[in-house]
């Protein structure tokens, strides 16, 4: 017979389950889309094009996009207030912060 998550779940005590519930909404938060980051910053669509110097419908369709330049996140993720750091994780040393990849290069 199947082990249902839910029968699971009611069989823990109360400490248990919060427990449980808190480390979900951890694991939740630490995964979004961009359109999903943008809304728990509390920021609207018009507000993060005009700090990248777009339009809405612009913001709109970057949301959807599933690939992006490193340099179109980072300018999204900075309208957001953030900085992007790319991870390289490898399952036989710790992580490992990459630098100098998608870093602005102005030229003066």
């Amino acid at each position: 017979m199947p082990t249902n998550v839910n029968d699971i779940i009611r069989k823990l005590t109360a400490a248990q389950r919060k427990k449980v519930r808190s480390r979900a909404a951890q694991l939740i938060a630490e995964e979004m889309t961009l359109g999903e980051l943008r809304k728990a910053r509390k920021l609207t669509q018009v507000r993060v094009a005009r700090k990248l110097g777009i339009t809405q419908d612009s913001v709109s369709r970057l949301e959807k996009r599933s690939d992006l330049l490193l340099s179109t996140l980072r300018r999204t993720v900075e309208a957001m207030g953030g900085n992007l750091s790319l991870v390289a994780e490898f399952p036989d040393r710790p992580p490992v912060v990459l630098s100098g990849i998608a870093e602005d290069y102005r030229r003066g």
